[in-house]
């Protein structure tokens, strides 16, 4: 998703209009698989992202009921910026989860010459239902956006079945600073307010037992906030 502040109109996208998916697939098709293609033009922002999602991760395992740390899945994995930059070091297994097929090779090509253990799944979030109570952390960055508020609580409640005891999912997500959805006609996505992701958490089940904002972006992008959650 385009990460640097759109004038768009607030619109509600209808769950049913698979326009909504096809465009947004037919505009990753045309995009390099290449981590400046992944963050829109912004690959200097790479390591600041990176960096800041370890510290965030790092502070999950200081919570009392912590999640364990033997298998996590890479959620629009794009070509495994995540999974090569900071889930493979804190994770043995890590899974692969992405609908364009061309960006999902870019990854397994990238990764051959590590010792990167983990399964690749060519699917959009909105289709893939992932195994029972085998993840301790599920990693989703940068693609709510391509889901709609339906697929997401769905998506949500599917995600519940596959986390291990004490697993939970972490969200790092744009969010509209104007508390209005905006669209993004582009690629075919949309920015959400933090209420709205909050209450779509609720809705799907789920409760915030973290919460950070992400720090040392450029101003003239959206805020970016990580949220780990867990079933309540």
């Amino acid at each position: 998703m385009d990460n640097t502040k759109e004038s768009a109109a607030n619109i509600k996208v209808d769950a049913k209009e698979s326009a909504f998916y096809l465009d947004a697939a037919k505009y990753w098709e045309q995009v390099p698989p290449t981590v400046d293609g992944m963050l829109g033009g912004l690959s200097s922002i790479s390591d600041v992202d990176l960096k800041g999602s370890q510290r965030f991760l790092n502070s999950i395992y200081q919570l009392v009921e912590c999640p364990g740390k033997e298998r996590a899945l890479d959620g629009g994995a794009g070509i495994g910026r995540i999974t090569q930059g900071f889930l493979m070091k804190n994770f043995p297994v890590v899974d692969l989860v992405e609908q364009d097929k061309q960006f999902l090779e870019e990854a397994k090509k990238s990764l051959e010459p590590t010792n990167h253990k983990g399964q690749f799944f060519n699917l959009g979030l909105q289709n893939f239902t992932p195994e029972t109570s085998v993840y301790d952390v599920m990693w989703i960055q940068w693609v709510l956006g391509h889901l709609t508020d339906e697929d997401l609580i769905a998506f949500f409640k599917r995600c519940k079945l596959g986390l291990k005891p004490r697993g939970l999912i972490v969200l790092k997500e744009n969010l509209t600073s104007s508390g209005e959805v905006e669209m993004d006609n582009t690629d075919s996505s949309v920015t959400r307010p933090r209420s709205l992701v909050v209450e779509l958490i609720d809705k799907a089940g789920f409760r915030v037992i973290k919460e950070q904002k992400q720090q040392r972006f450029p101003s003239d992008l959206y805020e970016v906030r990580m949220f780990a959650i867990q079933p309540v």
